[in-house]
């Protein structure tokens, strides 16, 4: 069984992320969903509450599981013998990073493949920063998460200020 691993922090999920997930369902026989703790940001949301939320836009895949990552995710794929990592990419920008970072990880597990998705036009924009800026000034953010998570993820960001969605 080829197992892929799609990681991120997750803080909050978006429409982007779901796209890139749903397309490597399709694509592997078992796809992890790592939600990692970066250590250099401070998150948002719990990592409980990010697997929720990943779990209630996901629930319809079969293939998928979500976990709570830290450390490596070169040890982690190891692990779980997991060939590859599919990573989204949105613009050149996220390749500089994400390349670096591919490369990483194939030094520590040479045996891990990673593998880029290119956004969805609609999602091109869409970032978890993005929903966060736009949310705490009280923006619209339906087109940018999830509608099944929208709520609890606008109440939380929104922190009291204007609401100008409906």
């Amino acid at each position: 069984m080829q197992t892929v691993i799609c990681p991120g922090s997750f803080d909050p999920v978006t429409r982007g992320h779901i796209d890139i997930i749903r397309r490597a369902a399709k694509t592997f026989e078992k796809v992890i969903v790592a939600v990692f703790v970066n250590k250099a940001k401070v998150p948002c949301f719990t990592i409980e509450e990010r697997i929720h939320f990943l779990q209630m836009a996901l629930a319809d895949i079969e293939n998928i599981e979500i976990v709570a990552c830290e450390g490596l995710l070169a040890d982690y794929a190891r692990e779980r013998n997991a060939t590859a990592v599919v990573k989204g990419l949105r613009a050149l920008s996220d390749f500089e990073y994400e390349f670096q970072m591919a490369l990483t990880n194939k030094m520590l597990n040479p045996e891990l493949e990673t593998l880029f998705f290119s956004s969805s036009a609609e999602n091109m924009y869409v970032s978890s920063s993005i929903v966060k800026s736009v949310a705490s000034f009280g923006g619209n953010i339906r087109d940018f998460v999830p509608e099944c998570i929208h709520d609890e993820i606008r109440d939380r960001l929104c922190g009291g200020g204007v609401n100008h969605e409906s």
